[in-house]
């Protein structure tokens, strides 16, 4: 699979990203592009670098949107803390994000690969749309598109939104407008898919991507257990486990409209569950995970890439 990432660590994203860095003769991560979401641009970049310096990775990451399509940025620092990824702490990093704008990027990217490529968007849409919006064309070129976001029966940030369609609802509008393959992760499946602390308590003891992985949680689950979780769930890492494992979810087919007007409920992933439905589904939308299983591929892959690292050093 030719794989281009779009996130904003952020603590679940840099899971997500690591257990795919564990697996590169299934996965090729072509580039990163970054996003404004769990932090701003410039944050979220260097944490993406830091991300990439200390798993010895050589890909390369691109600084994309510094805000939203159309509305001011609204950061996840109440998740993600100052830094968008508090708790551990890694040195700054000594390489630099690429001279072009992430959007630039993906596009010349998607050109480039000798196949279609598949997307990973963690964060909120708005490279993906702005992709789409001035380079039409390469809507032809994207396989598919797995991404966190959203959710069938609730919110997170508001009663019916959920974070990252609720930064920018025009942008995932225009994603699910788009007629490309689309998996939803959303808040219906990754609600489900915690990790508790006797099972992340055993990475301490192991390789550098483990202990890293320990110490995002260790802050993570702060705010977590404020918001009613026993463990922490790894949102955007059921973007990714999608990926590798399918099998370890159970999904539906959906139709998926996003709430862009609404005063209580923008953001919000609108799901056509009626019998017969209005248009046809745009979108696979995962529900439910073996929560068991996938804690297993989380853990196993973070060992695989603690041995990757410790031969690159």
């Amino acid at each position: 699979m030719n794989l281009l990432i779009d996130t904003d660590p952020g603590h679940d994203d840099a899971i997500a990203i690591m257990i795919l860095l564990a697996v590169p003769e299934t996965i090729h991560i072509a580039g990163i592009s970054t996003v404004a979401g769990n932090q701003t641009i410039e944050k979220v970049t260097v944490n993406m670098l830091k991300i990439i310096e200390l798993t010895k990775s050589r890909i390369p990451v691109a600084s994309g949107s510094a805000g939203p399509l159309t509305r001011n940025l609204e950061t996840g620092a109440h998740a993600h803390g100052s830094t968008g990824m508090d708790g551990p702490i890694l040195p700054e990093p000594t390489t630099a994000a690429a001279a072009s704008h992430g959007v630039e990027f993906l596009k010349d990217a998607i050109e480039e690969s000798p196949e279609p490529v598949t997307i990973l968007a963690l964060g909120p849409l708005t490279n993906i749309a702005a992709l789409l919006l001035s380079h039409p064309s390469a809507a032809d070129r994207i396989k598919g598109i797995s991404l966190m976001g959203g959710g069938v029966r609730r919110g997170n940030i508001t009663a019916a939104a959920e974070f990252n369609f609720y930064v920018d609802p025009e942008a995932a509008d225009i994603v699910f407008r788009s007629g490309i393959d689309i998996v939803m992760s959303g808040l219906d499946v990754t609600d489900k898919a915690q990790i508790y602390p006797r099972e992340w308590e055993p990475l301490r003891e192991r390789g550098a991507a483990s202990r890293f992985t320990a110490a995002l949680l260790d802050f993570y689950h702060i705010y977590s257990r404020k918001h009613g979780y026993e463990g922490s769930a790894l949102h955007d890492a059921c973007a990714a486990a999608w990926l590798i494992a399918p099998e370890l979810f159970e999904s539906g087919n959906y139709h998926i409209s996003i709430e862009t007007r609404g005063s209580l409920t923008r953001g919000m992933s609108v799901a056509d569950t009626r019998r017969v439905p209005a248009n046809e589904p745009n979108a696979k939308v995962l529900l439910d995970v073996k929560r068991e299983e996938f804690v297993s591929l989380i853990t196993a892959n973070l060992a695989k890439l603690d041995s990757l690292i410790e031969a690159a050093s």
